[in-house]
């Protein structure tokens, strides 16, 4: 069975997640970044002994308990594009430019409830483009595989 999240699936992803053994914080799921919270569920059957009026002993469900078995989460990240004309100004103005877009960029961003922004860099910038980003504050993360799934709408 899925169904949408309750605050109540709480403790039971609490326990998953630290079965899991992975090396991160469970994440707010009350954040309004997560747009999409599905529980995996199913219904255990709980049984209790009852005496039957004369009939010896019959086995009678209660209602049923649900065992959390997992949950998809998506929380809305943003991926950045940059399109800055090559041919207008000198190396350096570009770069003073390119540094006014981020400003304003990062704070648009963050007044909007973003947490985080991804760049994939085309590889013939990737090398020298990333050290400059480096010093902007990004972070070249090779410690996790990205991996992206097309949605297409015959869904």
């Amino acid at each position: 069975m899925i169904r949408e999240y309750m605050e109540g699936d709480l403790a039971a992803l609490r326990a998953i997640h630290a079965l899991q053994g992975f090396e991160y914080a469970l994440p707010d799921l009350s954040n309004p970044l997560f747009v999409t919270k599905l529980i995996l569920s199913e219904r255990e059957p709980s049984h209790s002994a009852e005496r039957d009026a004369g009939e010896g002993a019959a086995t009678s469900f209660a209602p049923a308990q649900e065992k959390i078995i997992g949950a998809a989460l998506l929380r809305l990240t943003a991926e950045a594009y940059l399109l800055l004309d090559p041919n207008t100004g000198t190396p350096r103005e570009r770069w003073h430019w390119l540094l006014q877009l981020h400003a304003a960029t990062e704070r648009d961003a963050w007044q909007r409830g973003l947490e985080d922004v991804h760049a994939w860099l085309p590889p013939p910038i990737a090398q020298k483009f990333g050290k400059r980003i480096t010093n902007l504050g990004w972070n070249r993360d090779d410690a996790w595989t990205p991996y992206c799934k097309r949605l297409t709408a015959s869904l």
